[in-house]
């Protein structure tokens, strides 16, 4: 037997023994014991039996009379309203037992049914029921809801978590990062070790066929160890032999022109072998970045969720209180806390009534129980029927924002060369990127598509900004397409607390207007795409009600042909009077338009985000 029923039947032997409790000739426990246990979910009518049971061992007759009249009106009462609101608040089983009681307690006096009965004792009866149906509800279910204990001989063997599971495959992935990140640096010349034996292989194709070959090479005093060497230094330098060089090793071998061919045969042949070393270095690099950047997602899935459930029960069994008001069942309830100490709840629910409830309502339900304001998860759905459906809750944010987006392509191009993406993460992250390909029309727009289709990938799976921009750029790098550069401008919103962190690479300035004053946020650093070892410049602004953040391309600027173009850029969005961000970006382009006679020589976009408290 389980342990439900096991606490089903410790129930109905509560409905038995609470008649044995009396106040003042009356007995208050039953319709509120009653009314409680009703409105779980148990066997109704075997709770009706059991309590009619109770009455006739413990109460007189004429009292049983009449408490069972008014469990009867309770019941009937409560299933008429979960018939009709396909739900039943706490407060309606309270109500219905405490009017139950006083309605009784009149007719009784009326029909004179209990000698001396006094209107008086009827309502305080009935004040007393009610009061003890709605302070017994939420016993009543942590009581259903908490584990039975279980009595074991030896403690059982404990298991890892998967928390401790993901911390140690992310050692293991720092370690394999350490492993590669140790190996040899790169190389821009040859080792003397390298250059003997390009020596020796030189010799033994030209010098060995040579009757002079022992007398050039057997004493070390030779002066072809030092022409050897000045030729090789010679050949890296100029490409070839140098005119003196050449000249003294003719003075000395009759072979030199043959020498200065192999020579400089040999050598591409190293050169390009170092070329390869080099570029495995580098590929090696990027896989103990990508290492490394696999390590810190494990050890972030392990520390971003905190199992706060067992700690939160009181919580937990107002939730499911709630929700059954509402006419939800709900199971295997979890409440997490993320690292920012905000709150996360997933259950599973079904609707009791196999009516359709959305969960908005759910939402409403849960906040009450835990006493925040909780919205639905991105993709959680918005209603639930008789089926089962995994639900997820988060805390809601402080902010909200609204974006806006205006482009204009170059004059004669098909493509804009620019793309941009707003993209909203879980734990309250707004992440507003832009990207410039190098150029302008399809190859242009190519990259900087592949830059942004990457960073939303990686930000959608959890990596961190910086982490999820090395690893796109490592990704250009082992591309290798010649000029296949972009730049990446990225402005990421807590709207928990409101601060933005911008990340900038090779892109143009970003500016945060607060009315009418404007702050401007430039960078001096490269592309991506064109080196492994990537310098992303951050910063990062606290953003107040009604502040915007704007991020535009570099033609929007490079069109302006001032001075400063930066503080032109300022004057611009200080002397805008508008709350839209949409109406913001084509108001700014308009006014770029004047400054070029209404010609677009640069592909144009600009990216508005406002912010305000809800």
């Amino acid at each position: 037997m389980n342990k439900a029923k096991w606490k089903e039947i410790m129930l109905y032997g509560g409905a038995i023994l609470v008649s044995k409790g009396s106040l003042a000739g009356c007995y208050p426990l039953i319709p509120g014991f009653f009314a409680v246990v009703f409105m779980e979910e148990v066997n109704r009518t075997l709770l009706l039996i059991f309590t009619i049971f109770g009455m006739a061992l413990f109460i007189p007759v004429q009292a049983m009379a009449k408490y069972t009249m008014i469990l009867l009106v309770t019941g009937l009462v409560v299933r008429l309203w979960e018939w009709a609101n396909r739900s039943c608040c706490t407060w309606i089983g309270a109500a219905a037992a405490g009017a139950s009681v006083f309605l009784l307690t009149i007719a009784g006096e009326v029909l004179q049914v209990r000698n001396r009965a006094v209107l008086w004792m009827g309502i305080l009866e009935s004040v007393f029921v009610c009061a003890m149906v709605l302070a017994a509800a939420p016993v009543l279910q942590r009581f259903l809801e908490s584990p039975m204990p279980v009595w074991r001989d030896r403690e059982p063997r404990r298991e890892p978590e998967h928390g401790e599971k993901l911390q140690t495959y992310a050692k293991s992935f720092n370690g394999l990062s350490q492993i590669f990140s140790q190996m040899e640096n790169f190389k821009s010349n040859f080792e003397p070790e390298e250059m003997g034996k390009m020596q020796q292989e030189i010799a033994g194709r030209v010098c060995i066929s040579c009757s002079q070959c022992a007398i050039c090479w057997q004493e070390e005093s030779s002066p072809m160890y030092e022409l050897f060497f000045r030729l090789f230094h010679s050949i890296e330098k100029r490409g070839g032999a140098g005119e003196e060089v050449h000249q003294e090793l003719s003075s000395y071998c009759p072979h030199s022109d043959n020498i200065v061919e192999e020579a400089i045969g040999v050598f591409e042949k190293a050169r390009l072998n170092l070329a390869w070393y080099n570029r495995l270095l580098e590929n090696r690099g990027i896989i103990a970045e990508q290492l490394d950047a696999m390590a810190y997602i494990m050890e972030d899935c392990a520390r971003e969720y905190k199992d706060i459930s067992t700690r939160e029960g009181k919580l937990l069994g107002a939730v499911k209180s709630r929700l059954k008001e509402k006419g939800v069942l709900s199971r295997e309830i979890h409440l997490y806390q993320r690292q920012n100490g905000k709150i996360s709840l997933q259950l599973t629910a079904a609707s009791k009534w196999g009516n359709c409830v959305t969960v908005k309502e759910m939402a409403k339900a849960v906040s009450q129980g835990l006493k925040r304001d909780m919205v639905p998860g991105r993709y959680t759905r918005s209603l639930i029927g008789q089926e089962e459906a995994f639900l997820v809750f988060e805390e809601d944010t402080l902010y909200h924002t609204l974006q806006g987006v205006a482009r204009l392509t170059k004059d004669h191009a098909q493509i804009s060369g620019d793309s941009f993406s707003f993209l909203e993460l879980e734990g309250g992250e707004c992440v507003m990127a832009l990207s410039d390909g190098m150029g302008s029309g399809i190859n242009a727009c190519k990259e900087s598509e592949m830059v942004i289709e990457l960073i939303e990938k990686f930000l959608e799976a959890g990596f961190r900004k910086e982490t999820a921009i090395r690893m796109m750029n490592s990704a250009m790098v082992i591309q290798g397409d010649e000029g296949s550069f972009s730049t990446v401008d990225m402005a990421a919103i807590d709207l928990y607390t409101g601060m933005c962190e911008f990340y900038k690479i090779g892109a143009a300035a970003a500016y945060i207007k607060h009315g009418e004053k404007v702050e401007c946020i430039s960078s001096a650093s490269l592309p991506a795409g064109i080196f492994h070892q990537l310098e992303i410049e951050r910063s990062s602004r606290q953003l107040q009600d009604g502040d915007f953040v704007v991020l535009v391309t570099d033609g929007v600027t490079d069109c302006l042909q001032v001075p400063m173009p930066e503080e032109t850029m300022q004057e611009i969005l200080g002397a805008l009077d508008t709350n839209n961000p949409e109406q913001m970006a084509k108001q700014v382009l308009e006014r770029i338009l004047i400054c070029t006679d209404g010609k677009v020589p640069d592909d144009m976009t600009v990216l508005a985000a406002g912010i305000w408290e809800k």
